[in-house]
């Protein structure tokens, strides 16, 4: 028996035991793909973070997996349905970071609100003037939040302190939340678009959500709104922040993630093994455009990344772990 982490980085060193539950454990900052499965074809277990894809090709490639440890909360990298045909469990770690994500959420949105970017770049040419910096405060300000799980409500929480107006859109409704929280639900994403200065994403990726906002729907956000997104690139279209930014829809936009991110940190890679679809390099010329944009702030899928939040990724991740080798199951996604 062995386990096998990929997408390890260089802090889960000192964080990951050399053995969980006397199995040895090996890392690699490798992506498991059907192209390095060959290095874990003994691997019992594997552990991964969202930039392998577990699909039907890497599960065939590993006859004696049984177990998949994802080290975050989605699991839209892993073929769960694929993995339960073939007796493989899959566990995540449903909760880590979420006052982390939530601050990052509003570190941004302050970030645009008072162009700090903006101000940093022109003092460090010792120009002190402030034309063209004038922001706004948040307060009175309506945030629209779509996705109200645990980060989306932490959000809603922290905007209390700043005295804004919080819409909520949600398939789940939780009155007793609301009522705690002090905001109000909308009927459609379409209401929300409409009256919100600032829209934050907070909705997991699935086939309903993917590109909920899209080129189709921005003409409805209201005129010089904020889009703020810490949860998945693929939530929203490239394309259609670029068309609301152009007309004015959008005064700006602070995103962690970017559509079809796999592709834009394989760029490389991928351009130099395959022949790229046209979709692929529509999605990696907008990203470059986006990454251009003076009023966008993009950061490195880095919302999660406190010391505190990593050690409950590995910690949890281990007792996931340890859980199964026990016959146990913890944390285990259907």
């Amino acid at each position: 028996m062995s386990i096998l982490f990929y997408d390890a980085e260089d802090w889960e060193q000192a964080l990951v035991p050399a053995e969980i539950g006397g199995v040895p454990v090996c890392l690699s900052s490798s992506r498991l793909t059907t192209a390095t499965a060959a290095e874990a074809v003994g691997a019992t277990v594997v552990s991964v973070f969202s930039w392998s894809n577990i699909d039907a090709g890497v599960l065939n490639a590993l006859p004696g997996l049984r177990h998949v440890a994802t080290r975050s909360t989605g699991f839209d990298h892993i073929d769960v349905a694929a993995c339960r045909a073939r007796g493989v469990s899959v566990s995540n770690v449903p909760e880590y970071g979420v006052r982390t994500v939530a601050e990052h959420t509003f570190a941004l949105m302050l970030a645009l609100s008072r162009k700090i970017l903006h101000c940093d770049n022109r003092t460090k040419k010792c120009d002190f003037s402030r034309d063209g910096l004038r922001g706004f405060d948040l307060e009175g300000k309506t945030l629209g939040i779509i996705g109200c799980g645990k980060i989306g409500s932490t959000v809603a929480e922290i905007a209390r302190a700043f005295a804004m107006r919080v819409l909520v859109f949600d398939t789940h409704h939780d009155a007793a939340l609301a009522a705690r929280l002090g905001f109000g639900y909308v009927d459609s994403l379409e209401d929300l678009l409409r009256d919100a200065d600032v829209i934050s994403l907070h909705a997991p990726l699935t086939e309903e959500t993917r590109g909920m906002i899209h080129e189709g729907n921005v003409d409805l956000i209201k005129s010089g709104a904020l889009l703020i997104n810490t949860a998945r690139g693929d939530l929203v279209q490239t394309g259609a922040i670029l068309k609301a930014l152009k007309s004015g829809q959008l005064a700006g936009a602070g995103l962690d993630v970017l559509e079809d991110e796999k592709l834009i940190h394989e760029e490389t890679e991928v351009l130099s093994r395959e022949i790229p679809s046209q979709e692929q390099l529509a999605t990696l010329l907008n990203n470059r455009i986006l990454l251009d944009s003076p009023n966008v702030i993009i950061t490195p899928h880095n919302a999660f990344n406190s010391e505190e939040a990593v050690r409950k990724i590995a910690q949890t991740t281990v007792e996931n772990i340890e859980a199964f080798l026990r016959g146990e199951e913890k944390n285990i996604v259907t």
